[in-house]
């Protein structure tokens, strides 16, 4: 989910399922243009220690270890010499089959197993990227809203299954420099050329060739369940379904609320995707050329299952644990590995307040559009008014991260510290 150049869920546009959108909540739009972002950063990991991560003694780690797990499960269904990211940090596939044939064995509410199965297979390195050893953490959630399959006055704003004309190329596939990195477009005269803007779908680009998959009742709602990347619709009988990320049309993701702000509609500290939602309510004529900044554009499908169970399915292609799952740039860190965060969250009593500690291992899980860089992060908060409470008002811009490495793959960087 990681915005919808999101995911999950990313959130959060977060290619496959939740992935080059880890719909990512508003938040990381925002703080993605307004924190410098790198392609061609200078990593650097550093050996640390659990005993010197702080807060690592007092977290549950049950819950990231059956998040592991999940992640174990997709492991077990890969190429063994797959490598598991463009960088080389996580080694291979079969690099990480040994401890999960461990961590399948255990039980996730047992504590004590958990975290002496973290601490004897594992070893931490705080992640460096440019001489920086801190970074930008942003927040997403699982949205709930109402819809109809079909249209009718109150529910007249399409989402869109995926046209068969659009192209997705993983640009890996032709160069390896180029691994992890997307284009979308559609086919003319032999040629790839750009798919259709925002702009031109709300001018009917595909009106009228049966691709409407669900109505909603407003636009707002269609943005702001695209920038999550999945979610559920309840429908007038009280059923639920839930869609997931299908698609986006290959047009670069624009932070609307950069737009907000630099043109003195919101002030920076009262920027959020809450406050968002309400300017564009309160003028929906300018909130459609708004919208229409953002040129992206993503797609649906339904997902199996009923509505209310399960949640939504990242970039990893698992389920995403509320809490547990992270979305990061796949470019440079490997899906299915263990993040320790050092960072805040807002309260979700009260989420303009003071941040509280967000101290705790996550696995990565998800992508984003927007999560660009070693040292970004869009952490999955779930469904409902906490999560999005959470997910809506979270910029932590000086969160640490450490990677954690299977010690086969650790020895490579012992010493490089």
């Amino acid at each position: 989910m990681r915005n919808p150049n999101s995911s999950g869920a990313g959130a959060a546009l977060h290619f496959p399922f939740l992935g080059l959108i880890s719909f990512i909540i508003f938040m990381g739009w925002l703080a993605v243009s307004l924190l410098p972002q790198r392609t061609d950063e200078r990593l650097h990991l550093e050996i640390a220690s659990f005993e010197n991560l702080p807060g690592w003694a007092e977290d549950d780690l049950g819950g990231a270890l059956l998040a592991f797990q999940a992640s174990c499960e997709k492991f077990a269904t890969l190429n063994p010499n797959a490598p598991v990211s463009p960088q080389d940090i996580g080694g291979v596939v079969a690099d990480w089959l040994g401890v999960c044939d461990v961590a399948m064995g255990l039980d996730a509410e047992d504590q004590v197993s958990a975290r002496a199965f973290f601490e004897n297979n594992f070893e931490p390195f705080l992640i460096w990227a440019s001489g920086q050893d801190t970074g930008l953490l942003t927040g997403y959630y699982e949205p709930l809203m109402e819809g109809s399959f079909e249209r009718s006055a109150e529910y007249s704003t399409p989402l869109y299954v995926r046209p068969p004309e659009l192209v997705m190329v993983n640009l890996g596939q032709f160069r390896k420099d180029l691994a992890g990195r997307r284009i979308a477009g559609q086919i003319e005269n032999g040629q790839l050329r750009p798919f259709s803007s925002r702009a031109d779908i709300d001018d009917g680009a595909l009106d009228n060739r049966g691709l409407e998959l669900i109505w909603l009742k407003s636009p707002v709602d269609a943005f702001f369940l695209a920038v999550q990347g999945s979610g559920r619709v309840q429908l007038p009988d009280g059923q639920m379904v839930k869609i997931g990320y299908a698609a986006q049309n290959g047009h670069p993701y624009s932070s609307i609320g950069r737009v907000l702000v630099d043109r003195g509609e919101i002030p920076l500290e009262e920027i959020s995707m809450q406050s968002i939602r309400v300017w564009m309510e309160a003028n929906p004529g300018a909130a459609t050329a708004l919208m229409q900044e953002n040129a992206s554009y993503v797609f649906f499908r339904q997902l199996d299952g009923a509505g209310d169970a399960g949640g939504p399915v990242g970039s990893q292609g698992v389920e995403l644990v509320p809490g547990r799952s992270l979305a990061v740039d796949r470019t440079v860190l490997p899906l299915g590995a263990p993040i320790w965060l050092d960072g805040s969250r807002p309260d979700e009593n009260d989420p303009v307040g003071q941040s509280v500690p967000l101290r705790r291992l996550m696995v990565a899980q998800d992508t984003g559009g927007a999560i660009r860089g070693a040292l970004r992060g869009d952490v999955f908060w779930g469904l409902g008014e906490a999560a999005e409470a959470i997910a809506g008002h979270m910029v932590d811009r000086g969160a640490r991260f450490h990677i954690l490495l299977p010690k086969n793959i650790a020895v490579r960087f012992q010493g490089a510290g």
